[in-house]
């Protein structure tokens, strides 16, 4: 699995823990799922993504990693 599909299943598997925290534990779990979803926003315009940096020191590779490989 690439960064980029690991990234985007570990964003939704959060948002959905989240909205479920929302709806079961405390309201104020929103405020976590407006958390994920500001991150998300600013690493499509910076680039910069922490999700990205843990992955890749767990042994992840991005797209183009894994096509060159081939």
């Amino acid at each position: 699995m690439s960064i980029e599909r690991a990234i985007m299943a570990f964003a939704g598997i959060m948002i959905l823990l989240s909205l479920a925290l929302t709806m079961w534990v405390n309201h104020n779990f929103v405020w976590l799922t407006v958390f994920i979803g500001a991150n998300l926003t600013q690493s499509a315009y910076t680039g910069f993504c922490p999700a990205a940096m843990v992955l890749r020191k767990l042994g992840f590779k991005s797209e183009a990693q894994l096509a060159s490989n081939k």
